[in-house]
């Protein structure tokens, strides 16, 4: 069974029966406790779809409003002016074959890979390295692009990637316990309001199925959704 502090109980024993408003939702993880460091707030969204068919899977990125309040690190695959475009957008490396090899040879210390399409295919190579950790690039959640510089300086400030799990739930972060009540509420707003574009032709029924909200150490609190 997993450990739960006496505050995280305090602080569940205190949610709502039921889901609240968005506003209310988010001024109630506000109002739990702070910790020794800023919680990062998380939005999952149970979605209406069937994850076992592949046109239903929902997968991509999106630049939030005010951020996540955290920056990435992020690498590019790319060659010639490519790459010093990309170092002076924010890159911490840039490059094909040498940075091809050092990832080969054990290097991943970044949260983000972008590429582009004219060297994928030396990149693909690395997919049983980057694939399992979630890295390796694809034209799906824009990680491949023919504009390296605005991808690098997107996702430095923190663009976030997101795709559906296995139960159809979408895990997005959504900013830190610290940002101001309006600031959460507009990500969360941009967020869903994104999902509802990129919605899959073949899904039936109620698409937005549940949402919730949780920080890293403290409980989720559902919000009304419809």
């Amino acid at each position: 069974m997993r450990f739960r502090s006496k505050r995280y109980k305090k602080e569940a024993a205190s949610l709502a029966q039921g889901p609240v408003s968005l506003q209310a939702a988010v001024e109630k993880i506000k109002s739990f406790k702070s910790t020794k460091f800023d919680q990062t707030v998380e939005c999952v969204v149970w979605l209406g779809i069937d994850p076992k068919q592949a046109d239903q899977a929902v997968r991509g990125s999106l630049v939030l409003p005010h951020g996540i309040g955290k920056q990435k690190r992020v690498i590019a695959f790319c060659e010639g002016p490519e790459a010093e475009a990309a170092k002076q957008a924010g890159a911490i490396e840039a490059g094909c074959d040498e940075l091809i090899k050092k990832i080969s040879d054990g290097w991943t210390d970044f949260d983000v890979a972008v590429a582009s399409p004219k060297v994928m295919s030396k990149v693909s190579k690395l997919g049983r390295i980057l694939g399992p950790q979630g890295k390796m690039p694809s034209p799906k959640n824009g990680t491949v692009t023919n504009d390296i510089p605005t991808a690098v300086a997107e996702f430095t400030a923190g663009k976030v990637e997101f795709k559906n799990d296995a139960g159809g739930n979408v895990h997005v972060v959504v900013g830190k316990q610290s940002f101001e009540t309006k600031k959460l509420v507009e990500n969360i707003e941009a967020l869903l309001a994104h999902l509802k574009r990129i919605r899959p032709t073949g899904t039936k029924g109620t698409y937005i199925k549940k949402v919730v909200l949780s920080a890293t150490m403290s409980p989720g609190v559902e919000v009304a959704v419809g």
